[in-house]
């Protein structure tokens, strides 16, 4: 056999495929200005979306205490206080978070709180993941309207304040005999 018969024995036997006139007239032009093109777009996306297959890696979940998280909790707050989001880090250090189990609930005192801790909740999950290398915590936000607020108005009402952080307060005041 000469080169010249191979090539005209490959020849044959490769069937070239026509394209399907029946599609080809089914398919109408678009303008890309009209809704029909954002429709055409949002299902080519969707069948994009079907075809990829998503292979989702196990993430560690270690075990970690209250106080351990309490801590990360704070330092995250710190951390927005010196970016200069006070307003953040204040809705962080509010109250302290319940925990049961690997979520977290935290009470809020009302819904603009609680648009405010939503904003900054991805990141501070993000933040706890990584530190906790627990990748199972989820928070949960309560808003809670009858939430007490504690101001302290008069100088017995601070001094108490006082003295619930720092209990050597009051061998202070009999020490140089202070008044509240």
């Amino acid at each position: 056999m000469e080169v010249s018969e191979k090539i005209q024995n490959v020849a044959n036997n490769l069937t070239v495929s026509k394209p399907d006139i029946q599609q080809i007239e089914n398919f109408k032009k678009v303008s890309a200005f009209s809704l029909s093109s954002i429709k055409a777009k949002k299902e080519l996306l969707q069948e994009q979306q079907k075809s990829t297959v998503h292979q989702e890696t196990k993430k560690p979940t270690d075990d970690f205490d209250f106080q351990t998280l309490n801590l990360f909790w704070k330092q995250y707050a710190a951390n927005l206080g010196s970016r200069g989001m006070k307003i953040a880090e204040s809705l962080l250090l509010m109250n302290e978070p319940t925990l049961d189990g690997n979520i977290m609930f935290y009470e809020v005192p009302n819904q603009g709180a609680r648009l405010d801790f939503e904003l900054e909740k991805t990141l501070l999950l993000r933040f706890l993941h990584s530190n906790l290398n627990n990748y199972e915590i989820d928070i949960q936000v309560v808003v809670n309207e009858k939430m007490e607020q504690k101001v302290a108005f008069t100088p017995q009402d601070k001094y108490e304040r006082l003295l619930r952080i720092n209990p050597k307060l009051e061998l202070l005041k009999r020490t140089f005999d202070l008044d509240y």
